[in-house]
């Protein structure tokens, strides 16, 4: 009787290797159709965005008038950032933006969240209507805002110098006097920035469970201390977001500067946006105004790597 042997199995073979499962396939299938489906955004993301911006830096090693022809160019290296500094314009243009900026943050996100949580937490009819006209005033388009204040703003007839004249009250040059023109496009900034970022602290609100507010009630716990201890904690990701869209808005400010001040009176409200516009266009001085363009995106890079350090921080 012939007995059936298993040939030995050879030291050092190769396993089988075991086959895909069906999710793993399912999965790859997936992000195949993803990335076809994807494929157009993308490709106008880099034509529209990735490629200006990288010529954007390519320019700025450069020095190019833009009434000569591209190919004019000639390379210098770190020239243009150097003399960044160099012109008392720009220096005075970077500083009237952080004033800008830093009037803004201060005022805005603050009186955000006040009248935030007074549309949220009374009990009042009309709340809705309220927050569509505060949001109204962020989708009006800026030119027809900016006509507006700039009656609001005129001298003698204006609404504003009427009002203090009313009181016997001197009314300055909003947009005339270098000392109150900057502090002018700060109030309308805020004005037509304030209601989105009410809305987007509401809608942070709306996730703070109402079994925190009522055990604190029970512990005895005013107005104050469970808006200090229970919904500033709580609201943190949304306050961190307003400041950083606040951030945003205001560096690159431009629209109120350009159709109402054009940088003045004297300079008091040039800021980087506008110099940058003003240098290119203007001047036509393209490699200077590629380095300034950087630079302003390099700090708006470094406000949103701070804050998102900041958010990790609190969240350990």
């Amino acid at each position: 009787m012939t007995t059936l042997q298993t040939p030995p199995a050879t030291a050092g073979a190769p396993a089988a290797a075991p086959r895909a499962s069906r999710p793993a396939r399912r999965r790859r299938g997936q992000g195949r159709w993803s990335a076809l489906f994807l494929s157009p955004a993308l490709l106008i993301i880099g034509v529209f965005t990735l490629i200006p911006m990288l010529m954007t830096v390519w320019i700025s090693f450069h020095r190019w008038s833009m009434f000569t022809p591209i190919t004019e160019m000639s390379w210098v290296g770190l020239d243009n950032y150097g003399r960044l500094f160099a012109d008392s314009a720009r220096v005075q243009a970077i500083w009237n933006t952080v004033a800008y900026v830093g009037l803004s943050a201060l005022i805005t996100v603050p009186l955000a969240l006040l009248v935030a949580l007074l549309l949220y937490f009374p009990k009042i009819k009309g709340k809705g209507v309220v927050r569509v006209i505060l949001f109204a005033t962020y989708v009006i388009p800026t030119i027809a805002i900016v006509i507006i204040w700039g009656n609001i703003y005129a001298p003698g007839y204006g609404p504003l110098s009427a009002m203090l004249g009313a009181v016997g009250i001197p009314a300055p040059g909003w947009l005339s006097d270098p000392s109150w023109a900057l502090v002018s496009l700060v109030i309308f900034n805020v004005w037509q920035m304030l209601g989105y970022y009410v809305i987007l602290l509401i809608a942070g609100l709306t996730q703070i469970s109402e079994e925190l507010y009522e055990a604190a009630k029970i512990d005895g716990a005013g107005i104050v201390r469970q808006t200090w201890s229970i919904t500033i904690p709580l609201l943190r990701p949304s306050l961190v977001f307003v400041a950083l869209m606040t951030f945003i808005n205001s560096i690159q400010v431009f629209d109120p500067i350009y159709l109402l001040t054009q940088g003045g009176p004297a300079n008091s409200t040039n800021v980087v946006s506008f110099e940058i516009q003003r240098t290119a266009f203007q001047y036509g001085m393209a490699g200077e105004s590629s380095a300034l363009a950087v630079s302003l995106f390099m700090m708006i890079v470094v406000a949103g790597a701070v804050l998102g350090m900041v958010m990790k921080g609190r969240k350990r």
